[in-house]
C-alpha cells in the first residue's frame, strides 16, 4: 500500500502541477490513517467501484452459480471472447455437459464440435484434458494451487473460480483489470514485462476487498468492460473522473502501456472442395489438421498453404502432383478472403471442384447431409455454406 500510495500521489503531483500531494483527492482520502491502521479498511477506489457494481453490474447467467465447474468453463469461453458473443456459447455448453464428469467422458470430436466457432480451439482441447483431471481427483480443487494446477487455467483465470466459487480473497488481473488499474493510477510500466505483471498484481491485491471478492472482481472487470473501455471511455459519467490520474492528464487512452506492438503474419490458404457426386448424395472429401498449428484437431479439405496467393494454373498443378485426376474446371468461389486471428492474417482463396477420388492419405468422405457432425474453423464452414447452398449449385 505504501509503495503505491506514495509513488503515485507525487507521480500525480507532478504530473497535475499540483502545489503538494495533499491537493490531490484520493491521495487525501487514502492517506487519511496510517498504513497500518489502513489495513482492513476498504480503499475508496475500490468502494465508488462496488457501489457502481451495485448499480450497473451486468446479469449474467455463471454468476448466479457458486458451481465452480460451471464458472470455470465461463471463464475458459470468456478467454478471448466477448461475452455478447460467449453468452449463448456457454449456455450450449453446460446444456451438453452440464456437469464435469459429462464433460469428461466426452470425446475430443464432440467437445470440439460445441466449441465450433469460438476459436483459439486449444481451450476446448485444456478443458477437456482438464475435466478429465478433475474426474482423476474426485473432485474440483477447492484451493488456489489445485486450481492452477488444471491443464489450461493460469493466474487469472485460478483467481476468477477462487474467488466466485468459495470466496476466496484472490485478486484477477485480465486485460479489463490492466487497464482500470493503468488509467485510474497513470501507472506508465508496460502490462506486457515481468517488471509490469508484479506491479499490477500487486496492486490489485492490495485493492481487493477480502470479504466480498467475487463482487470487487466482477466490478473490475465490468467496469473496465462497459464504463472504461479500450476506446471512448464513457469519462463523462464515470464515478471516478475527479481522481483518475489518466483524466486529468488528458491521456486517457494513451493507458495501459505496452513495450511492444507484436507484428501481424500474413499466411495465404487455397482451399479445394473436392466434392465426389458418384452417388445419389454429394460428399466432400475432408481430414483432421494436426498438431502444431492452427485450430489443431478439427477437419477441413484440401487445403495448399503458399508464400503468396496460387494462381488458378498453379493450384490444377499442385493438384496432379497430389494424384487428383479430374477433366472437371475450377470453380472458385472466394478470392482473398481476410480472416483475423491473434496475430496472424489469413488470406483465403477457394474453388469448388467435382472429383471422384481424394488425394492419398487419411480422407473421409463424408456425405454433404453429415458435415454438421464434424467440428470445422469458422472460415471453413463459410466455404461450405458457399460451396453448398441451393444458390451455388
Amino acid at each position: 500500500h505504501q509503495e503505491f500510495r506514495t509513488r503515485g500521489a507525487l507521480q500525480l503531483t507532478a504530473r497535475r502541477g499540483l502545489r503538494s500531494r495533499d491537493d490531490l483527492p484520493i491521495y487525501n482520502e487514502y492517506n487519511a490513517t496510517s498504513s497500518s491502521s489502513f489495513h482492513g479498511m476498504t480503499h475508496p477506489f475500490s468502494r465508488a467501484l462496488l457501489d457502481w457494481y451495485a448499480e450497473h453490474g451486468r446479469e449474467l447467467p455463471w454468476r448466479e452459480t457458486a458451481d465452480p465447474y460451471r464458472i470455470w468453463v465461463s471463464e475458459i469461453i470468456l478467454q478471448q471472447t466477448r461475452v455478447a458473443q460467449g453468452y449463448d456459447y456457454y449456455l450450449r455448453f453446460v446444456e451438453r455437459f452440464p456437469t464435469v464428469e459429462t464433460l469428461a467422458a466426452a470425446t475430443e470430436d464432440e467437445v470440439l464440435h460445441r466449441w465450433e466457432g469460438l476459436g483459439y480451439y486449444s481451450r476446448a482441447r485444456n478443458l477437456h484434458a482438464a475435466a478429465q483431471q478433475i474426474v482423476a481427483l474426485g473432485a474440483f480443487p477447492r484451493d488456489y494451487a489445485g486450481v492452477r494446477a488444471l491443464k489450461g487455467v493460469g493466474d487469472y483465470t485460478a483467481a476468477a473460480i477462487c474467488s466466485f466459487a468459495y470466496g476466496l480473497p484472490t485478486a484477477v488481473v485480465d486485460g479489463n483489470v490492466y487497464r482500470v488499474l493503468a488509467r485510474y493510477f497513470a501507472i506508465d510500466t508496460p502490462i506486457d514485462v515481468a517488471a509490469g505483471k508484479k506491479e499490477f498484481a500487486q496492486l490489485a491485491a492490495s485493492l481487493l476487498v477480502p470479504d466480498r471478492a467475487a463482487d470487487y472482481n466482477q466490478a473490475i472487470m465490468d467496469f473496465g468492460a462497459v464504463q472504461c473501455t479500450p476506446r471512448a471511455p464513457r469519462c463523462l459519467v464515470c464515478p471516478l473522473v475527479e481522481s483518475c490520474a489518466a483524466r486529468s492528464e488528458g491521456r486517457v487512452e494513451d493507458y495501459p502501456v505496452k513495450s511492444k506492438k507484436v507484428a501481424v503474419s500474413h499466411r495465404y490458404f487455397t482451399y479445394v472442395l473436392l466434392v465426389d457426386t458418384a452417388d445419389a448424395e454429394s460428399a466432400l472429401f475432408i481430414r483432421r489438421r494436426a498438431a502444431g498449428d492452427i485450430w489443431q484437431g478439427l477437419y477441413e479439405p484440401l487445403l495448399m498453404e503458399s508464400p503468396a496467393p496460387l494462381q488458378p494454373e498453379e493450384v490444377a498443378a499442385r493438384l496432379d502432383a497430389l494424384g487428383v485426376k479430374t477433366a472437371a474446371t475450377l470453380e472458385p468461389l472466394v478470392s482473398d478472403l481476410k480472416h483475423e486471428l491473434t496475430h496472424r492474417r489469413l488470406h483465403v482463396d477457394a474453388y469448388r471442384l467435382r472429383a471422384s477420388q481424394s488425394p492419398t492419405g487419411d480422407w473421409l468422405r463424408v456425405p454433404l447431409s453429415q458435415l454438421g457432425d464434424y467440428a470445422f474453423p469458422k472460415v471453413v464452414n463459410l466455404l461450405c455454406e458457399r460451396a453448398f447452398t441451393p444458390s451455388s449449385e
